[in-house]
């Protein structure tokens, strides 16, 4: 076991030796209008890892000013998204990669798999939704039950009456549910099939209902990183799905979009919002990921092109009449700093510069040297656009040795307006709240 890993970690480090190193500072490949240099492509990608570690003993993440952060719930299983009910009880997908036996062949499979072990992606799915309820309202969680279990891959989650809707990696279930359960053993009906299969390459998929409960979103990300097995298997893909939430029916309502994730509505103007992980491996520097209101019929470029019309030359064969019309984001988050989570901060008790905007749970890198994301941030809006550089939340998430202690995910806000954030490699839901508030409860402590 001991010489399997030394072999693995050379592998790692010697695929680490053979990549480029960033020009730009991630604040460049940020706002909405990030500096994009030419692309560096090498013979073999930048891999740079920060190896999953765990929190030590007493060691939380940093937060900003203002604030402070403490563990809702720990020894969780790779939670990664989160959602709260209107009863205040909170759902907690625990969750990894579903089996995909076509994904890791060859070398440079094996190689990306290393790679995602290191990174601690590489534990089996758990499968469940927990529930986590903070009966005593000292913002900890005491009582935790499996809601759901046998899931296949669990990711989005949301409450429409009395039907739960979970999105696995293949297909949207329904679950009927009453306010206070804390377990569900009806079998789910199917809704809708999802795109997955033996790649089934960004398995996670999520959902938003539209608050009059007609209509789910659902996000299907792309079965590449660009293309590159063909665009006959990314029929769908790359998009996000408008589903009737009665019948099924479905339609693709926005394309190009590599792997949306994060999905949130945008309070003063009532639109739909999406994070997105872009490409990998054209440097250090590119493609900054983004957060972006999503049109309807909007082509955002991928494969083709990214952040508008800049094209990728190794999409093959080329589209310039899909290119020509690829809508430029509006707002780039940094370059491959895997944001993922999404959350507008209306009714936040964190203080005011927090009041109105969106969080965002930035996963981290692997394909950038020096280390992007390994945080979460907020993205201050005016008049229901982004207005300001982000600004940190949490931090601390990577040692001064470049370990990982934890990588955020999945952030909402709970019904005290606390963010909650998802670790899924701490294993950890963190609670942020005011400092204000977290003095009077009597429980501050110094970390």
């Amino acid at each position: 076991m001991r010489l399997a890993a030394a072999l693995a970690g050379a592998a790692v480090l010697a695929l680490a030796a053979c990549g480029e190193v960033a020009r730009l500072p991630v604040s460049a490949g940020t706002g909405p209008a990030p500096t994009l240099p030419a692309p560096q492509r090498t013979l073999i990608p930048t891999v740079h890892i920060a190896p999953a570690v765990g929190w030590p003993p007493g060691v939380t993440p940093l937060a900003a000013p203002g604030t402070h952060v403490a563990a809702f719930a720990r020894g969780l299983d790779h939670p990664r998204w989160l959602y709260v009910l209107p009863n205040g009880d909170v759902l907690v997908a625990e969750t990894n990669a579903p089996p995909k036996p076509d994904d890791a062949k060859g070398i440079r499979g094996w190689l990306m798999g290393l790679v995602m072990k290191r990174a601690g992606a590489g534990v089996p799915s758990a499968n469940r939704i927990t529930l986590l309820r903070d009966t005593h309202g000292d913002g900890v969680a005491d009582l935790r039950t499996v809601l759901l279990e046998g899931l296949n891959s669990p990711f989005g989650m949301a409450l429409v009456g009395n039907d739960l809707y979970v999105a696995d990696s293949d297909a949207v279930l329904r679950f009927p549910y009453a306010t206070g359960d804390t377990r569900i053993t009806a079998a789910g009906t199917q809704v809708v099939q999802l795109p997955a299969g033996p790649i089934n390459h960004h398995w996670t998929k999520n959902l938003i209902a539209t608050p009059d409960g007609r209509t789910l979103y659902v996000t299907v990300g792309s079965n590449s990183n660009v293309a590159e097995r063909g665009m006959e298997v990314e029929a769908q893909r790359a998009a996000i799905w408008q589903v009737d939430i009665q019948s099924g029916a479905h339609r693709v309502f926005a394309s190009g979009l590599r792997n949306p994730v994060g999905l949130a509505w945008e309070p003063s103007s009532g639109a739909l919002w999406t994070a997105v992980n872009e490409r990998d491996e054209i440097g250090s520097d590119l493609v900054p990921d983004y957060m972006t209101s999503v049109r309807d019929g909007g082509f955002y470029g991928w494969p083709y092109s990214y952040f508008g019309q800049h094209v990728d030359a190794r999409a093959q064969p080329q589209r310039p009449d899909l290119v020509a019309r690829a809508i430029a984001p509006d707002y780039a988050l940094g370059p491959h700093t895997a944001s993922l989570g999404l959350a507008s901060s209306v009714g936040t008790q964190l203080p005011a510069p927090f009041a109105n905007g969106m969080f965002v749970g930035q996963h981290g890198s692997w394909n950038r040297w020096p280390h992007s994301g390994y945080k979460v941030v907020f993205v201050p809006f005016e008049g229901g656009r982004p207005a300001g550089a982000p600004v940190d939340v949490l931090t601390g998430f990577v040692s001064a040795a470049g370990d990982a202690y934890g990588r955020p995910v999945g952030v909402a806000l709970d019904r005290q307006g606390a963010l909650l954030v998802a670790d899924d490699v701490g294993n950890v839901v963190w609670r942020v709240t005011a400092q204000r508030q977290h003095a009077e409860s009597g429980n501050a402590r110094v970390e």
